[in-house]
């Protein structure tokens, strides 16, 4: 099981599995977008997630919602590079969900200590900026882009085709320096698939698990919970949990979520039921 990752000049221990807390500096995504759109009302708002027990707060100034169009790299540095320098500067463990390498470059130097990438590093230049600095990496899985993901996705067999991209980007990473230790694994629950693909990819969970780096997972008010449960997406919050346990089960260190307190209520209990029948 996977133990503690480097994160730059921090370490983030993952004997245990942890949240992190969803901060979307953006006026347009799915389910929080224009309430963190202030430097203050962000900053407000990851300090709470980090009271609510968040181990490690992911901020994102370009919606990835399908659908979404890109954000200019101007912009986005707007949004992102105030939040993260003084979240640093408060002693928090941020990550910066990006994929431009302008934008992982301004990230490292105002010291981020995780780059979170839904493309996996592949846009031109990404993965030498990520490798310029000490910071960890998230490599995740998307079929196409988020303006197109969603139409019509298909797939031989989703766990194996996830399992043979995420390889692929891990080797990629370790051929430019950066260390086993500092990566980090994400199927892309959501990106470019079907609801009935996320739920084999759910099931198949404990076959990614085994390829070695922490397994990050988002299934956090998705909107295939429509699916499933009919809701809207501020009444997704008891579906979020049940896919947040399925996910430990099978194997995921990282829970990203929007709802902290809960999260991280539903893995403590977890968590003592493991120990009573271990």
């Amino acid at each position: 099981m996977p133990g503690v990752v480097r994160c730059a000049d921090r370490e983030l221990d993952l004997r245990s599995p942890v949240v992190m807390g969803v901060l979307n500096v953006t006026p347009d995504s799915f389910s929080d977008g224009g309430r963190f759109v202030d430097v203050d009302a962000a900053l407000h708002a990851a300090l709470q997630m980090q009271r609510d027990g968040a181990a490690i707060i992911d901020v994102g100034g370009e919606s990835t919602r399908p659908g979404s169009d890109p954000v200019p790299v101007d912009e986005e540095l707007r949004r992102v590079v105030p939040v993260v320098r003084e979240l640093v500067r408060r002693g928090v463990l941020v990550s910066v969900d990006t994929s431009k390498p302008e934008v992982i470059t301004a990230a490292l130097e105002a010291g981020a200590h995780l780059i979170n990438d839904v493309y996996g590093l592949r846009l031109p230049g990404a993965l030498e900026a990520a490798a310029s600095g000490r910071a960890a990496v998230c490599v995740m899985h998307m079929q196409g882009e988020p303006r197109s993901m969603q139409r019509s996705p298909s797939y031989g067999n989703v766990v194996d085709d996830v399992e043979v991209f995420l390889r692929g980007r891990l080797e990629a990473c370790l051929e430019v320096g950066i260390e086993a230790d500092r990566v980090l694994i994400d199927p892309g629950f959501g990106f470019g698939k079907t609801a009935e693909h996320n739920l084999q990819l759910l099931q198949g969970l404990p076959q990614l698990a085994r390829m070695g780096p922490p397994l990050l997972v988002g299934l956090s008010r998705k909107s295939w919970l429509a699916a499933l449960t009919g809701r809207p997406v501020e009444e997704r919050l008891a579906g979020s949990l049940a896919l947040a346990l399925a996910a430990v089960d099978g194997g995921a260190r990282i829970i990203r979520a929007h709802d902290v307190s809960q999260t991280v209520d539903v893995l403590k209990v977890w968590a003592a039921i493991g120990r009573r029948g271990s």
